[in-house]
């Protein structure tokens, strides 16, 4: 099998995962790939997501590194073998590999978080106001391109409004909600948009309000998509050239407290919605 020219970032976390199971037996990457009759090429092209691996070789390797845990095994396994190709496929022509990649993360993950202080979460978003946003961000692009993008976006929500939703947690602030990316209508809809969300049982808004004492925010917007075990979970943060995705599992317990400070500082579900119907109600 050829090398990927360029791997997806659940390709890239698979091969680091396997490279951590590794260093904590102790062994080198010439001596884990004499396990596999290969050599350390090609482990470090396993390694690093750019070559594929097969159920029999990370099962192999696993029982070398004397992996107990069934669970990351098994999502491992899942990692590495699966081969379907996902919707967002199709805007590979278009969209750069890191927003592909997050279409992909959230595909398969079993629970969000959001935390957003200038717009209003991706997930959350009308057409009409992702229209804006992308505009605006890219005033350069054609139109053709913008409407695609925004048709990526819409496409994403799937994860929360199929039969089966993920469990999704996200804390807004006021300052998101008030901005008004589009016109007063497509504002107003968009407020709409998030209370009517917000009413379903696997979704929880919750508001951070101007008036809230000692609150110093969270650097910038986050993403936590919870993986198939804990150890698989995934930050996104906004980077230079789009998202940027964080697996070192002590920034994941950072990050896990860090939602959890903000959302002790939000507001209750039913207080956030009584505020958003009042925002609503001043446009």
């Amino acid at each position: 099998m050829p090398p990927r020219l360029q791997p997806t970032a659940r390709q890239v976390r698979l091969g680091a995962e396997l490279r951590k199971l590794r260093d904590a037996a102790g062994l080198r990457a010439r001596e884990a790939a004499a396990l596999l009759g290969s050599n350390s090429v090609q482990m470090s092209h396993i390694e690093s997501g750019i070559a594929g691996v097969s159920e029999e070789r990370v099962r192999r390797l696993a029982a070398h590194y004397s992996c107990t845990d069934e669970g990351l095994l098994s999502a491992l396994v899942t990692m590495a073998t699966e081969r379907t190709r996902g919707w967002w496929d199709e805007y590979r022509d278009l969209l750069p590999q890191p927003f592909l990649d997050l279409a992909e993360l959230e595909h398969h993950a079993s629970y969000r978080w959001d935390v957003d202080f200038l717009h209003v979460p991706g997930l959350l978003q009308t057409e009409d106001y992702a229209l804006a946003l992308f505009s605006y961000v890219n005033p350069e692009f054609p139109k053709s391109d913008v409407e695609r993008w925004v048709e990526h976006r819409m496409k994403r929500t799937v994860i929360i409004e199929r039969p089966d939703p993920i469990p999704y947690e996200t804390v807004i602030h006021e300052a998101a909600l008030r901005i008004r990316v589009g016109d007063r209508a497509a504002a107003r809809a968009q407020l709409a948009r998030v209370l009517e969300l917000s009413e379903a049982d696997h979704v929880t808004v919750r508001v951070i309000p101007f008036d809230l004492d000692g609150f110093a925010g969270a650097g910038s917007a986050m993403v936590y998509a919870g993986g198939p075990v804990p150890k698989l979970d995934t930050v996104v943060r906004d980077g230079p050239n789009g998202p940027a995705f964080i697996d070192a599992e002590a920034q994941l317990g950072r990050y896990r407290t860090l939602f959890r400070r903000v959302e002790a500082a939000s507001l209750e579900p039913e207080r956030s919605r009584d505020l958003i119907l009042r925002m609503t109600k001043e446009l």
